[in-house]
């Protein structure tokens, strides 16, 4: 069977489905989903060098805000 976002298995019941991917380097760049919808992406081109946040509603769902805080420039 197939789980939201290609995790192993389902969440229990009341709980999201998320699954966070850390880039590597140049190559490959991080992504977030969240109940089977991608949040951020390189394909969505709104991920940045450094933290990479998805504010979402915890009671709801809803996606509120992201955004890259640049660890590295400061």
């Amino acid at each position: 069977p197939q789980h939201k976002c290609g995790n192993q298995k389902s969440c229990p019941q009341n709980y999201f489905a998320f699954k966070i991917i850390s880039g590597a380097a140049n190559v490959v760049g991080p992504s977030i989903c969240f109940e089977d919808s991608v949040l951020m992406s390189t394909v969505k081109n709104n991920i940045g060098r450094g933290l990479n946040i998805a504010l979402v509603n915890g009671t709801t769902g809803q996606l509120l805000k992201t955004d890259a805080f640049d660890m590295y420039s400061g």
